[in-house]
């Protein structure tokens, strides 16, 4: 699809607009300017019109000669990345549309960013924002009629001009378009980790150009950003998240949200890649957080970042930190990786891929039932309570993590480690290495057949 870029000093509700032009409460807003920095993109699909890409950018802050200025304070250090990354918007746009605020008026952070864009010699739209009605349109539009721009008066809070937002924003769109790629063949993959394991670095490294914001100071990423990107032929999205902290550590607002964004995301992707930081090691925060994963029943797997850094008389340490952490998820694949010097980034795609083939996986019927034979034949259910339970049959009841159920006389007999052998005995003879699976037992007095 075409791409529309919003663009605009902090805090003029780039962000809210974002979310009400996608109808999704994607990109977090607060009062604090600043709270945006990299860019992200949505879907806007108006009434009766063709659909484009919108991206929110982060407020540019630029003095008259269109150089970085100093911003707010939770901006500071950052106003060079977020004008790389608002021109990186400008470049993949077709049409850009400049957000002001109308409250405020015209500032000069808005004429040295509108003479910006405009010399970018593509159609732009000037959004008033924050004007709630028509009364007040007249008044508060007055002054930035001195930029020199079609505008439109709109309220990204109350809804205001909305739709004719999106008219007008598809009016200057290029007549001719790309036919839409089907997204079913989309491979999307969470990154999920603690502050400053290098989730951002990867993307980057992985795509091969500079998408997210690399910081040393934690919690530079706050939204959830997708970042689309084909390799070898396989169309993906990467979703880099905030780090996540222990939520008593957490007294920051806007850092809550992010936190809860990041956590969401892994339920919307194929797979989760839970990055740890190799030179930190397995933290109790990161055993949380696996534990939840496992719980949850979320296909990932592990990157342990930075090993470059990490000497060879520590690897033995490291080894067996995970294989601690991963008891009771044997399964979940660990590559060691680094987004400094390239290495293990070129095993992630396959194995995500390989995890996501096996969530699909259908078992037919008698196959389901062989397996099952062969599992009781192998290793009997233990005596419980002077008896032993007898098993009937086995049904896959869903996919995406498969799921077994088996059909026994009495499922408060079956022992949880037997369970365990179960499983582990469906994943040899159905070769689902990677892949999560719940394996559920149900009373039953009688056979299927019967």
């Amino acid at each position: 699809m075409q791409k529309i870029a919003l663009l605009g000093r902090p805090n003029v509700g780039k962000s809210t607009l974002f979310n009400r032009l996608i109808r999704s409460n994607r990109a977090i807003t607060h009062d604090r300017p600043g709270v945006t920095r990299d860019r992200m993109e949505g879907v806007v699909r108006p009434r009766g019109g063709r659909p484009f890409r919108i991206i929110d950018t982060g407020g540019v802050t630029l003095d008259e000669h269109s150089r970085p200025a100093e911003g707010p304070a939770s901006l500071r250090g950052f106003e060079t990345e977020i004008l790389r990354q608002a021109e990186e918007a400008i470049r993949d746009a077709a049409v850009l549309c400049l957000v002001v605020d109308g409250r405020d008026g015209l500032m000069p952070f808005d004429e040295h960013l509108a003479a910006f864009v405009r010399r970018q010699n593509k159609p732009v739209l000037l959004a008033v924002n924050k004007v709630d009605g028509l009364e007040r349109e007249d008044a508060m539009l007055a002054e930035f009629h001195a930029l020199g721009l079609p505008m439109l008066a709109v309220s990204a809070e109350h809804g205001h001009n909305l739709r004719a937002l999106e008219e007008e924003l598809g009016d200057l769109l290029p007549d001719e378009e790309p036919a839409e790629a089907d997204d079913r063949s989309v491979l999307r993959l969470a990154l999920l980790g603690r502050p400053n394991a290098g989730k951002s670095s990867l993307v980057n490294a992985m795509i091969g150009e500079s998408r997210m914001i690399v910081s040393e100071v934690a919690g530079t990423t706050r939204d959830s950003v997708d970042v689309p990107f084909e390799i070898d032929g396989q169309r993906c999205v990467f979703v880099d998240t905030a780090g996540v902290r222990r939520r008593t550590r957490i007294d920051d607002v806007v850092e809550k949200f992010a936190v809860n964004a990041s956590l969401k995301s892994t339920t919307k992707a194929h797979v989760t890649l839970y990055v740890i930081d190799a030179l930190e090691g397995v933290t109790s925060q990161d055993k949380r957080l696996v534990d939840l994963l496992d719980e949850r029943k979320t296909p990932f797997m592990i990157l342990v970042n930075k090993i470059d850094l990490v000497r060879r008389k520590e690897r033995a340490a490291l080894d067996k930190a995970f294989k601690e952490l991963l008891e009771f998820c044997p399964h979940v694949p660990v590559l060691l990786v680094s987004a400094l010097t390239g290495a293990g980034l070129d095993a992630i795609l396959p194995m995500a891929t390989r995890i996501r083939e096996e969530c699909a996986i259908r078992i037919p019927t008698g196959q389901l039932n062989r397996a099952m034979e062969e599992v009781l034949q192998r290793h009997q259910p233990p005596v419980v309570k002077r008896c032993r339970p007898k098993f009937f049959y086995l049904t896959q009841a869903e996919t995406e993590p498969p799921t077994f159920v088996f059909f026994v006389s009495d499922a408060d007999r079956v022992l949880d480690s037997y369970a365990r052998y179960l499983e582990k005995g469906l994943r040899r003879l159905f070769h689902i290495e990677h892949a999560p699976m719940r394996v559920r037992l149900r009373s039953s007095h009688k056979k299927k057949d019967d």
